[in-house]
């Protein structure tokens, strides 16, 4: 099922640019254009100046003769350079776009600071316990944060069921994917991930950062533990896509995770980081599996990780990795590539919320997620500087600007001049595992 954009029928905000069909490429010159004496160089709107290629003083023109006409009336005319017909949104706005950021005990729209960050143009924000106090009240919350935005605004969550259900007070209480994979076919999960979609979407969530995907078979009270669905990799991806659609099917994103696969650590990256030793190859035969099968169903967003790669980079955590989002990438993922919280220990021990967010983007990341809102201009300031200082290319902000607001239900064209299309999320039909235990009735 695919998700309607949540924004297609809002009328424009006053600072949006009219979309525009992307400038046509440059056309390649003939080879007689190439040896002409004199070009046309195109200045502006339709100004030109012959400029002279060889000898300083011009050759003395041949007599006109009528083949000679003929010839010059039959030659291609030189195709002018296009007029730029699209201006990107100004660079402050790209970068505050890339950002979904938590507000730490807010529960009103007119809380100074979801005034503040959502008057800064975030792509999303992030609700956790304290921001859930009833469902009309979160209602009442979102409705509030969207009516202020400039911007079409993604409203996330953490929502798993088990131990990590960051607004179990309103969807209920459900149990661990671990429970779930033993207990349940996978018909069964996706509708149980359905209900909850549906109680998400009422309240207008519509971005869960759940499915986990990563294998575990360890303590349930692990740092995966019995968070994950098996430690077997094709069952773990059976069940993770059944979870995924059903939440599809109630019209909220799914967003799989920790890629490139969390299992393998016993170490808490909310604390300090931690090193994979893996081999790539052991990875894709394992790890990665379930992220392939996902990628191949068209999974719309994927979180990356805050452990550390051998195979990829030995001293950078995935989410801050070049070669993990290129790893990512080459997999055939197009969708939204978000870090998990960069204020977790493993990244903000060593770099700060705005040198977290100027490499995440650098790296591949298109959204970076903070819990704390109140770091959210430091780091729009710190990616606009790495723009203007040539640190942060302005393309990957653009790519990355563009990505989030597509997701979000916006124009990309008029956020960054490009045309995105993200994957459309079209996982396979769950069928029951011989192996599966069907839940008692």
């Amino acid at each position: 099922m695919t998700r309607p954009a949540p924004w297609d029928d809002a009328p424009p905000t006053g600072d949006r640019v009219p979309q525009h069909g992307r400038p046509a490429p440059w056309r390649a010159r003939g080879r007689a254009a190439a040896l002409a004496v004199s070009a046309v160089l195109c200045l502006g709107a339709g100004s030109a100046v012959a400029v002279s290629v060889g000898d300083d003083a011009p050759p003395e023109a041949a007599p006109a003769t009528p083949a000679a006409d003929d010839a010059r009336a039959a030659a291609p005319r030189p195709t002018p350079s296009p007029t730029p017909s699209c201006t990107p949104a100004p660079v402050e706005q790209q970068a505050a776009a890339v950002l979904v950021v938590g507000l730490p005990g807010v529960t009103r729209a007119d809380d100074p600071l979801a005034v503040e960050v959502t008057g800064l143009g975030v792509g999303g924000v992030f609700l956790a316990e304290g921001n859930v106090a009833s469902a009309d009240q979160v209602s009442a919350l979102t409705q509030g944060l969207r009516s202020r935005s400039a911007r079409p605004l993604l409203v996330t969550t953490d929502e798993e069921s088990g131990r990590v259900a960051l607004v179990r007070e309103i969807v209920g209480p459900g149990p661990s994917p671990r429970r779930m994979a033993a207990r349940e076919t996978p018909e069964q999960v996706r509708a149980r991930a359905a209900a909850t979609g549906e109680r998400l979407a009422e309240i207008g969530v519509d971005v869960d950062l759940a499915p986990v995907l990563d294998l575990d078979d360890g303590p349930w009270a692990g740092v995966i533990g019995d968070r994950s669905f098996s430690a077997d990799p094709e069952r773990a991806a059976r069940y993770g896509l059944a979870f995924a659609a059903g939440l599809d099917d109630a019209g909220v994103v799914p967003t799989v995770k920790h890629f490139p696969g969390h299992g393998r650590s016993t170490v808490d990256s909310h604390t300090r980081s931690s090193v994979v030793d893996a081999t790539l190859e052991h990875l894709t035969a394992t790890d990665l599996l379930p992220f392939q099968r996902a990628v191949d169903a068209g999974a719309p967003v994927v979180m990356l990780n805050h452990l550390q790669y051998a195979a990829l980079d030995p001293d950078l955590p995935a989410s801050l990795s070049p070669r993990a989002y290129a790893l990512l990438r080459d997999m055939g993922f197009e969708g939204v590539a978000i870090t998990d919280s960069v204020g977790m220990g493993a990244v903000n021990l060593r770099w700060d919320f705005p040198e977290a967010a100027v490499r995440a983007v650098g790296a591949g990341a298109d959204a970076v997620l903070a819990t704390d809102g109140a770091q959210a201009v430091r780091m729009r300031d710190a990616l606009v500087e790495a723009v203007r200082s040539g640190r942060l290319p302005s393309e990957r902000l653009a790519e990355a600007a563009a990505r989030v607001t597509a997701l979000a239900g916006g124009d990309p064209v008029a956020m960054s001049c490009r045309e995105v299309a993200l994957p459309a999320f079209a996982p396979p039909d769950p069928a029951p595992s011989p192996t599966v235990t069907p839940a008692a009735p």
